[in-house]
């Protein structure tokens, strides 16, 4: 197992990290300010727009996927670094194409979409010109369970017809999102992992309501935001279904895979630049005559930081490598213990960043409240940590099965 970064890597690498700090995060509380200053801010500004066609002219675009003849095709081992960078802020992911959910959604698309699909949809989410949702996580069931989904995807002759309240679908609150990917039951008679299906949803059809942007400790997150949505009686071909009737359960365990340890990467980019923050101002600020670095157990938090990130890391790469090695299936204890543990790493450092910030810490001067918002949805998203843990222990116990 060898995590020296390839040739390839290690150019992208340098690339992304001399564009971040050249374009993006100088222009980043700017961004912010105006977006935040506008009565609505359900847009792209135009300076997204500018950063998106320089990362695209500079070959700095859809490194994510691991796949021939859609871009860089960097492995998910190479990719991780790279994309640890772009989690260092809130919108270089989709300067470079590389956003949820869309990266999971082209993911998707790739290794299940029909030819029609993959023109009508996956070109443009390539070239960055529209943006996308995941319609699954349902607000009347426990949606951590996928077999719990009960939304509907009826076939009848040759449509397909929806039905269903979907809801935490992000993304959809973006002016450019124009596809959705519905999941629902076409069989309950059939063997559990067999029953659901995927849909691909232009958001303008017919039955298909935006009932309300869902705020995250108050903030709605704008230009992406998570949308309740309602789906009644929308009808739509059968050449909108995602491989084939009863196999969105398949289709959603390999979307969520690479998906699921995206996140992670990005979250040690946040979490390496939350504890900058927290150490600049430790060494920089005085109380009882100290720097606040040498009062109490600080030094303590910051060591423990550093590790606990390194930690993270090396249990990303394996998790990546594993990846890239064995696919999903071998690779889904490795891929859930690092979604347990990179989020909880991040949340705990952003913790203890805004107690060394006191007040400052908990409003818009610093990003800390929007970090600890980032690192607590990450505990959810793509499964809570009790899931995982799940999964964790039944491999675990599996190994004592015949001792």
């Amino acid at each position: 197992m060898d995590f020296s970064l390839s040739e390839r890597s290690q150019d992208y690498l340098s690339r992304v990290k001399a564009f971040m700090e050249q374009e993006i995060l100088p222009i980043e509380d700017d961004y912010f300010r105006e977006l935040n200053s506008l009565d609505n801010p359900w847009v792209v500004l135009p300076i997204i727009d500018e950063l998106k066609a320089k990362a695209k002219a500079q070959g700095l675009w859809n490194m994510f996927l691991p796949v021939e003849g859609y871009g860089p095709a960097l492995s998910n081992a190479e990719y991780a670094p790279i994309a640890e960078q772009t989690g260092r802020s809130f919108i270089a992911p989709e300067i470079f194409n590389c956003n949820a959910p869309d990266t999971g959604n082209m993911e998707v698309l790739v290794h299940y979409g029909s030819e029609e699909q993959k023109a009508q949809w996956l070109t443009p989410l390539l070239e960055g010109k529209i943006r996308s949702a995941f319609c699954m996580t349902e607000p009347d069931v426990a949606s951590s369970d996928a077999t719990n989904i009960a939304a509907t995807a009826i076939i009848e002759g040759d449509e397909v017809v929806l039905n269903g309240r979907k809801w935490w679908s992000t993304g959809i609150g973006h002016p450019d999102c124009e596809v959705l990917i519905f999941m629902g039951i076409s069989n309950p008679d059939a063997h559990r992992h067999q029953r659901h299906t995927m849909v691909l949803v232009p958001k303008n059809t017919l039955g298909v309501k935006i009932e309300r942007m869902l705020p995250v400790f108050g903030d709605l997150d704008a230009p992406y935001g998570h949308g309740e949505v309602s789906f009644t009686d929308v009808r739509l071909p059968k050449s909108a279904i995602i491989a084939g009737a009863g196999r969105g359960f398949e289709v959603a365990q390999g979307r969520l895979g690479p998906g699921r340890i995206h996140h992670c990467m990005r979250a040690l980019g946040a979490a390496e630049r939350t504890l900058e923050l927290l150490i600049k101002r430790a060494i920089s600020r005085e109380a009882f005559g100290k720097p606040l670095a040498n009062l109490g157990g600080n030094r303590d938090i910051i060591a423990n930081a550093r590790m606990a990130i390194e930690q993270a890391r090396l249990l990303t790469m394996k998790a990546a490598w594993t990846l890239d090695t064995k696919g999903i299936m071998g690779a889904m204890s490795d891929v859930s213990q690092i979604k347990v543990v990179a989020p909880n790493v991040l949340q705990t450092i952003v913790d203890q960043a805004i107690q060394i910030h006191g007040g400052e810490g908990m409003c818009e001067d610093v990003p800390l409240t929007q970090l600890f918002a980032y690192a607590r949805c990450l505990r959810l998203a793509d499964g809570p940590d009790e899931v995982h843990r799940l999964l964790v222990s039944k491999f675990e116990l599996a190994k004592y099965k015949n001792k």
